[in-house]
């Protein structure tokens, strides 16, 4: 659950056990307090008969106030004097009854008893052998009680579901500027380095939150450019100094000088250009501000095919299946250079050949790299994108790669609105087909490798 409907839950279970206890509180005060009211006149009502007997002896009829009944009723239970409304054949109250209200208690009994349609509520006060019973009829009370009831029963819903339509709108309000930092976060990416989180005006947590969080940013952003600075200061450095060491290799080489050891040493200062150049890209496009990448159409099986004719001498034929043209709309340059990187990593894995395959897929252009190399799990697949990732098995340093192709086609490739993928070859492929045993196709993930850049049309 979201945090807005944990909050209203959370806030709503305590209003309404509040409002529960109040409901419950309130009705059972009021209840007390009336019936307490009524039994204090019925008590004082019963006082002042019990005075009026012992002043006057039996008076008849005996006076009453209001509404209430009035017995005197002897120890056999025979009524000896009554008020005007009340009747003389049958007592307020039988035996136990009117033991029980003796003592003190009150007692409700039904009010046919009286000629009444509503109960009586009783109370006696001792006369020397007999007792005085003054009832007061309770109905109206009760008709009361039943209302105060109803409305608390029907209100209770209701005042809840206004509680909570007014909590929602409050805490979304509340949370508002929570969702905006949150999507001010999600646009900060690779693309957005320079923007910072909205701060609210208001002078509250989330707005002390949204200060800090944009220190921060500023932070890694100053980090990141010094590394970046760093990395291609580094790299720029680096050429001049490798560029010279060639030279002077390749004449030693050329004049004999050295035996093996130029031509050894000119095949590791060529994987130090590489790195060099490869670190240079990666610092372009790692740089906060940089220029867009320029989106033209063209075919993007005729630059698979112009860039087999530099891997003529390659240690596998590299060749491009027949097909139709699929055109696209990117960044050319930048195309060329994601495969270009595609093509010289299955080259440097592949066990016989390499093959490109271009096809169109939706909204999609696709150009396929199909090498019949040892493959990659499936479950390292996405961690090979990393930088200066390599695994030790299948894809190995003494391959000659710089662990930074893939990394650089990605991002070139995401800078047109692209990807780059890798696969499985599909089943029945002619690489599948050559990974093939006498025991069935082997593992997915060991049956050569699909390197596939997608491109909009």
């Amino acid at each position: 659950m979201s945090l807005r409907v944990r909050l209203l839950l959370l806030g709503l279970t305590g209003v309404a056990v509040a409002l529960a206890v109040g409901s419950v509180v309130l009705y059972g005060t009021l209840t007390f307090a009336v019936h307490r009211t009524l039994d204090d006149n019925a008590r004082t009502t019963a006082a002042d008969i019990v005075q009026l007997v012992r002043e006057n002896g039996t008076v008849d009829p005996l006076p009453v106030s209001g509404a209430q009944i009035v017995q005197v009723v002897d120890a056999r239970g025979r009524v000896v004097t009554a008020s005007a409304n009340a009747d003389r054949l049958v007592p307020l109250l039988r035996g136990d009854e009117r033991r029980a209200a003796r003592t003190g208690e009150a007692v409700t009994v039904p009010g046919s008893r009286s000629a009444l349609a509503g109960p009586l509520r009783v109370v006696a006060e001792p006369l020397g052998g007999a007792t005085v019973l003054v009832g007061v009829p309770v109905g109206d009370v009760q008709n009361a009680q039943d209302v105060l009831r109803t409305t608390l029963l029907v209100t209770y819903p209701v005042l809840l579901l206004v509680l909570a339509l007014i909590a929602w709108w409050l805490i979304g309000r509340t949370l508002r500027p929570v969702e905006s930092l949150r999507a001010g976060a999600a646009r900060i990416s690779g693309q957005n380095r320079s923007e910072r989180l909205p701060v609210p005006a208001s002078a509250d947590e989330v707005h002390d939150l949204a200060t800090t969080l944009n220190d921060m940013l500023d932070r890694l952003a100053a980090a990141r450019a010094r590394q970046q600075e760093f990395i291609a200061d580094a790299a720029h450095e680096l050429r001049s100094p490798l560029a010279s060491m060639r030279t002077q290799l390749e004449v030693a080489e050329h004049l004999g000088e050295g035996g093996g050891l130029p031509a050894d040493l000119l095949q590791d200062v060529a994987r130090l250009g590489a790195l060099v150049d490869d670190l240079l890209v990666l610092a372009r496009l790692d740089a906060t501000e940089r220029p867009d990448a320029v989106a033209e159409p063209f075919d993007l099986r005729s630059l698979a095919v112009g860039l087999t004719q530099g891997y003529a001498g390659a240690r596998v034929p590299v060749t491009v299946a027949p097909g139709a043209p699929v055109l696209v709309r990117a960044a050319a340059d930048e195309v060329r250079r994601v495969v270009t990187n595609l093509v010289d990593n299955a080259v440097r894995h592949a066990s016989t050949r390499v093959l490109l395959t271009c096809s169109v897929e939706g909204q999609h252009g696709a150009l396929s790299v199909t090498d019949d190399g040892p493959g990659i799990p499936a479950g390292q697949r996405e961690r090979v994108f990393a930088r200066f990732v390599r695994l030790d098995d299948a894809r190995s340093r003494e391959a000659g790669g710089t662990g930074l192709g893939l990394a650089i086609a990605r991002e070139l490739a995401r800078r047109s609105g692209g990807e780059v993928t890798l696969d499985a070859p599909p089943a029945g492929s002619a690489v599948g087909r050559a990974e093939e045993s006498s025991a069935g196709p082997v593992e997915e993930s060991a049956a050569g490798l699909v390197a596939t850049v997608r491109l909009p049309r």
